[in-house]
């Protein structure tokens, strides 16, 4: 989502909701290791760098075109840069110790934020025209 160009808005909303059920299998498959071995912390940081690569197109393409065609949403994208802020503070601290502790904060925050945007912006997007 890095890219936010005309022939990519067709069904982007359904694209949203694959690339955040992607993200939260990953995490899944962390949360679910019992050991913290020099592997797992090697998948922890991939995963770290993938959703922040993530959030990074949003705030870069998607955001940028939704507050400029539906000025109504600038609320909703306000709230939702204000939770990638949130998760990029635990996404260090995950990065720093990635414990099974900070994974589970990691997961709540980020579930509760990827269902509130999937909510509030997945339709509009599948609506968008190039």
């Amino acid at each position: 989502m890095s890219e936010f160009t005309p022939p990519r808005l067709a069904a982007l909303g359904n694209q949203l909701i694959e690339i955040h059920q992607h993200l939260r299998a990953l995490l899944d498959d962390l949360t679910d290791r019992p050991d913290f071995s020099r592997e797992l912390r090697a998948h922890c940081l991939a995963f770290c760098g993938a959703l922040e690569r993530h959030h990074t197109g949003e705030e870069r393409g998607m955001f940028r075109v939704l507050a400029e065609r539906h000025p109504q949403l600038r609320p909703v994208i306000a709230e939702l840069r204000r939770d990638h802020e949130q998760i990029a503070a635990l996404l260090r601290r995950v990065e720093a110790n990635p414990t099974p502790a900070e994974l589970a904060g990691l997961a709540a925050v980020m579930e509760s934020h990827f269902t509130f945007e999937e909510k509030r912006l997945a339709a509009v997007l599948d609506q968008l025209q190039p």
